[in-house]
């Protein structure tokens, strides 16, 4: 069957899915939780900065293996060379049912959660239908829920009516929302306050900023800092992630060889640029304890309120409306791509892999956009010390599972750059990566890092594997039964 997709992404659109499908709400609330693990400063960076070193060196290598295959799919065909399709499936199997669907619907919600400071009458506690509890979980169909559904199917919509549409909504939105950012970060600086802030604190330990919980000294704590400063770069990590996302576009994007190891690299270093320096700006206009305790961990918030007054509020609301419909349409627009090039393969339904008169996968993005609408519905049920019924969202109990799985699958793509050298030699690598074999090497093992420390810290992360898992039979069912593919 010969590949339908058309290339037609450029340099700038391809920076544009990467620098856009990176920038959500992540970099607005994270910190919060990371401060929180290990109130100083240094730590802060720290986490955000070995993070970055994540982000870059996975670029790296990725970089090769999209420029030596650059076909629909990425990162999926990428682990279906170097390991077999199974792999490549796992892969997909995850990201449709949680990694990518997972992700859609929590920037989606947030979208939703900060139109409602500019419009209040979206709330999570309006709802069209109530809750309908049955034991730890619950169904609810909230405004805030709707307009996330909402924005989810317009912009799948928007994005079957070609790839035209669908890279000029991600141009504009990723321009506007990095302006944004910009604008965040300056107006932190201009309003510095350099005698209460953060960046005067003690950098390094807790314990003299006021977070009597950290005794410093001491063996347990030589061993603790590693382990907390692992849990510390998740928030950091998933800000940074979707930086593959563009590699599952490989075959619309002319000239690939070149295209797009250029967008990881501009669009890869600018983020972990403006990521260090919002966490910069944080840390010179609020103290360590407004960070690490802001209300709903909206730490932008509290810093353009520190920064601007009252009305910062809402400059930063409509700043992260802006930056969540962005990343949301960059991850509506590639993930679709991954289910397409798996049903090519005879490894998903049929119908997926095909494209309609636009020349997109029309149906992939359906399928996507209609499973990560009903993700939006399920509530997990809590309750809180006071007695109160506390309402969580089941999407993101399944995004906690999976992160380390997804490190793994990180970890592996990395790995696929040395068994390809050597499985496959001869084929054209217009990229090499840049300090192999030791660039794939620091990746690789800060990523076993991180797996192994996620694993002692939150075994919950088992949850993850078993559902990747479940692809087992489903693989088993596609290869032994292609003709019941509908």
């Amino acid at each position: 069957m010969a590949d339908q997709l058309k290339r037609k992404l450029r340099l700038t659109d391809a920076t544009m899915i990467v620098m856009g499908s990176m920038i959500g709400s992540g970099i607005f609330i994270t910190s919060a939780a990371s401060m929180r693990l290990l109130p100083a400063p240094g730590w802060l960076l720290a986490a955000w900065a070995l993070a970055g070193t994540l982000t870059i060196t996975g670029a790296l290598c990725c970089a090769e293996l999209s420029a030596m295959l650059p076909r629909a799919g990425g990162q999926y065909v990428f682990l279906r060379e170097a390991y077999g399709r199974l792999w490549g499936f796992l892969f997909g199997w995850a990201l449709f049912l949680v990694i990518q669907t997972g992700t859609i619907a929590a920037v989606a919600v947030a979208f939703a959660n900060f139109l409602g400071v500019l419009v209040p009458g979206i709330s999570a506690d309006e709802y069209i239908v109530p809750p309908v509890i049955a034991g730890r979980y619950a169904f609810s169909l909230s405004y805030q829920q709707a307009i996330a559904i909402t924005v989810i199917l317009l912009l799948t919509f928007a994005n079957t009516r070609g790839l035209t549409m669908g890279k000029w909504i991600q141009n504009i939105f990723t321009v506007a929302k990095t302006a944004a950012l910009l604008g965040l970060i300056t107006a932190c600086f201009l309003a510095a306050n350099w005698q209460a802030a953060a960046f005067t604190a003690d950098w390094w330990r807790p314990s003299a900023n006021g977070e009597t919980g950290f005794a410093w000294g001491g063996m347990a704590v030589a061993l603790a800092i590693p382990m907390l400063l692992g849990r510390a770069m998740v928030g950091p990590m998933f800000a940074q992630s979707a930086w593959n996302n563009v590699t599952f576009t490989g075959g619309e994007v002319d000239n690939p060889g070149r295209t797009i190891p250029q967008a990881l690299f501009i669009g890869c270093g600018a983020i972990v640029l403006l990521y260090i320096l919002t966490n910069i700006g944080y840390l010179v206009v609020l103290p360590v304890a407004d960070i690490a305790h802001a209300p709903n961990d909206r730490v932008a918030v509290e810093a353009m309120r520190a920064a601007a007054g009252a009305r910062g509020t809402y400059l930063i609301a409509a700043a992260i409306v802006i930056s969540t419909f962005g990343c949301n349409n960059g991850l509506i627009l590639a993930g679709a791509r991954v289910y397409y090039a798996m049903a090519r393969d005879d490894l998903f339904f049929k119908s997926i892999a095909t494209t309609n008169n636009r020349d997109v996968p029309a149906a992939a993005l359906w399928a996507q956009g209609i499973w990560a609408s009903l993700l939006t519905l399920p509530r997990t049920v809590a309750t809180a010390a006071d007695g109160r019924m506390v309402l969580g969202n089941v999407y993101e109990q399944l995004l906690q599972y999976v992160i380390s799985v997804d490190l793994v699958f990180y970890a592996l793509m990395a790995l696929a750059v040395i068994v390809l050298r050597y499985r496959q030699p001869i084929l054209e690598r217009p990229y090499r990566t840049w300090g192999y074999p030791y660039v794939p090497l620091v990746f690789i093992t800060i990523a076993i890092a991180l797996i192994v420390d996620l694993a002692w810290t939150t075994p919950t992360c088992g949850m993850g594997y078993l559902i990747v898992l479940s692809g087992l039979p489903a693989f088993a069912w596609w290869r032994l039964r292609p003709v019941a593919q509908t």
